[in-house]
């Protein structure tokens, strides 16, 4: 069945509602068109509601049916819970703001738990005025006429059309306000099918059944009363959504798997998850690397669980039990002031480890103050790697960025011809690319060769070294070497 006419029907009051008179806006985003949608089918369930409480209030009261009159406070529940939903939707759709950094959408769970509880007041009506019928002394007569049974034919279809329009526009939104509506619209239809039958005996004859009608209705508001109550409350106190948090667990895996997950938190609210993460990377891992951890992480969970508002922390792990070296590394860098740790070497003294290495440190630190971060930085290498006799520590200012210029190939080209001649000499080919640059104290060279794939990387790490020796060597003007080694491409 289509939704077409309840939204047509609504739009007209929804603007009304909504949105003082104004030019429509030449492009609107998804999300306001998203938003408008729900207000759209909220404000028809309100429409609805009305004309079915004072359609089966009406007939309820000329047939003397209390199933009737019992859908019509049911019904009038409806209304007030429509009313309740269109109003909270108004305030769930709004943006995040200062005081709301995290939305408006529990607006939606408070309102369906004011849904709730006025459903069990009625339910609690309607089984008191059913029982009194059942066991008082004066009898009740219904009077089940083909009126009376024209009006639940006309009801019939309105619960299933509005039924069908709230639970489709649940689904495409996402929204919990629109799908308690819908359960309610479901427990309305299988309420006005008990009055019905309990009409159709009443009319042969056999008028309890239409108070027994009454209480049937009673039973199915009590019931799901409760079950849209616990569900919010849930909500509301933030408990965990088990299935998202399996979802979000399994595409961090499945983006990251070497990644440590120390802590995962989930939490819904208007049909979105908020996801927090809590991840140990390597720690001699660099920031930018964390951070591109951080962001693969959030793309895969955001993937997985569409509209989800995902935070990731990012922590250094726990030193290893890997090579000394890494070990100490990876312990500097966990001492803050620290830029750059490189030159770690191992000297074994006595057949016990002795270690060394150079720390990059801000240039405009004070000297006292780049000491105590040498010494915080032996402490945590001493900590970390326990089997060390000695940590000695060589403090370097971190260098500032240096303007380079290209120099015209006519001022290189006897370099060029030496940097060729050896690449030839120690590669058998030729080189894979070769650029100059000026800097402070000469040329630099920066040189990329292909090796055969099936070398060592001691091997591919002798090459390089040889080259950077020789060419420094055979052109003094060179005053530094870059070598970049690649695989060379296996013939086909």
């Amino acid at each position: 069945m289509s939704d077409a006419p309840d939204r047509d029907d609504a739009r007209g009051a929804a603007a009304a509602v909504a949105t003082p008179p104004a030019v429509a806006a030449p492009e609107q985003t998804s999300a306001e068109a998203s938003a408008r949608d729900i207000l759209r089918s909220a404000l028809g369930s309100v429409f609805a509601a009305a004309f079915l409480v004072t359609l089966k209030l009406v007939a309820g009261l000329l047939s003397g049916s209390l199933g009737l009159v019992a859908e019509a406070v049911h019904s009038g529940t409806d209304l007030v819970a429509a009313l309740l939903t269109f109003l909270a939707l108004r305030v769930a759709t709004r943006p995040p703001d200062r005081d709301h950094p995290y939305g408006h959408g529990k607006a939606e769970h408070l309102a369906a738990l004011g849904e709730g509880a006025f459903l069990v007041l009625a339910s609690a009506f309607i089984g008191i005025q059913a029982l009194t019928r059942l066991f008082g002394e004066s009898s009740h007569e219904v009077d089940a006429n083909i009126w009376t049974f024209l009006v639940l034919g006309v009801v019939l279809l309105v619960d299933i059309s509005r039924l069908l329009i709230s639970h489709r526009a649940a689904v495409r939104h996402n929204s919990p306000a629109l799908a308690s509506n819908a359960l309610h619209f479901a427990s309305d239809m299988v309420g006005t099918v008990a009055v019905l039958i309990g009409l159709v005996f009443a009319a042969n004859g056999t008028p309890e059944a239409d108070a027994i009608a009454a209480l049937v209705v009673a039973v199915l508001v009590v019931v799901a009363a409760f079950r849209l109550m616990r569900r919010n409350v849930g909500v509301l106190m933030d408990a965990t959504p088990v299935e998202a948090e399996s979802v979000a667990r399994a595409a961090i895996r499945e983006a990251e798997p070497d990644v440590e997950l120390r802590r995962l938190r989930v939490r819904a609210a208007a049909g979105r998850n908020f996801v927090e993460a809590t991840i140990g990377v390597h720690p001699d891992a660099a920031l930018g690397e964390g951070h591109a951890v951080a962001d693969s992480i959030e793309d895969a969970v955001s993937r997985a669980l569409p509209g989800s508002d995902v935070v990731v922390h990012v922590e250094p792990g726990a030193v290893g039990s890997g090579d000394l070296r890494e070990r100490a590394s990876a312990a500097a860098l966990t001492v803050r002031g620290v830029r750059e740790v490189h030159n770690v070497r191992v000297v074994d003294v006595g057949g016990r480890p002795e270690l060394s290495l150079h720390l990059k440190l801000p240039a405009d630190l004070d000297f006292g103050h780049a000491h105590d971060i040498a010494c915080a930085v032996e402490a945590a290498i001493c900590a970390a790697v326990p089997e060390v006799i000695d940590v000695h520590t060589h403090i370097e200012p971190l260098s500032t960025e240096v303007e380079g210029a290209r120099p015209q190939p006519t001022e290189v080209a006897a370099e060029e011809r030496v940097v060729r001649d050896l690449v030839r000499e120690l590669t058998g080919g030729e080189p894979d690319a070769l650029r100059f640059r000026t800097g402070d104290d000469g040329l630099v060279v920066l040189l990329t060769v292909r090796l055969a794939g099936t070398r060592t990387l001691d091997q591919a790490h002798d090459v390089a070294s040889e080259l950077e020796r020789r060419i420094r060597e055979q052109a003094p003007s060179i005053d530094e070497v870059i070598v970049h080694t690649e695989p060379a491409e296996a013939p086909s």
